[in-house]
């Protein structure tokens, strides 16, 4: 069988030319080797019927196989032939034929230099997308943050609506004045708070001495 690399056949067939030919060879070869069977039993059927005929059966085994031999040997002379004839005038694609799916690198022909230039580019290319891609991300990273910022100036917008409110109700619509009332209030909770901490203390003592 052929050793020689067909690509270009093989893209246009779907098959490489070799895989055909040896799908030819063995079809013929067990065609041959059912026809050697057949001819053996119609021998010793003709042999059945002349009973003063010695020869035995393994005398027609072994005569059979030889025969056999033989057309395998011619067989696989005449094939090789027949192979040679169809890989170069049935099974080639000549030189100057062009397959329709290549014949934009003929009309876009191109050097290795250009090729190797496409290539440099399409790199380059692919890392601006990479870069523009962490910068999309690092954008959409900092608009979280802003809207987490925007989500707390609410709040404290919120806290001054009901700051404003409560000084409203204490008659206090001054801000500097709102300041020093809610000062004055802290400064007594705080007050209220040592007071019941003091008293909390005195209570667990008078506890420990009973």
């Amino acid at each position: 069988m052929s050793v020689r690399p067909m690509a270009y056949e093989t893209q246009f067939f779907g098959f490489t030319p070799q895989t055909c030919m040896l799908r030819i060879y063995l079809a013929f070869q067990d065609y041959l080797f059912e026809m050697m069977v057949v001819v053996e039993s119609v021998i010793l059927k003709k042999l059945e019927a002349l009973p003063a005929v010695q020869i035995s059966r393994f005398e027609i085994r072994k005569s059979t196989e030889k025969f056999l031999q033989f057309m395998k040997a011619r067989f696989d002379q005449l094939f090789g032939k027949m192979e040679e004839v169809l890989l170069q005038l049935v099974l080639s694609i000549p030189d100057n034929v062009l397959l329709p799916e290549d014949r934009v690198h003929q009309q876009y022909p191109y050097s290795q230099e250009e090729f190797r230039a496409l290539q440099d580019e399409i790199s380059q290319l692919q890392q601006q997308c990479r870069a523009e891609a962490a910068a999309g991300q690092a954008l959409r990273a900092e608009l979280e943050e802003q809207r987490a910022v925007q989500a707390e100036l609410e709040k404290v917008v919120q806290w001054f609506d009901g700051l404003e409110n409560v000084c409203r109700e204490h008659s206090t619509s001054n801000f500097k004045e709102s300041l020093v009332f809610l000062t004055q209030n802290c400064t007594k909770l705080q007050d209220v708070l040592r007071d019941v901490e003091r008293k909390s203390k005195k209570i667990k003592k008078h506890q420990q001495l009973l």
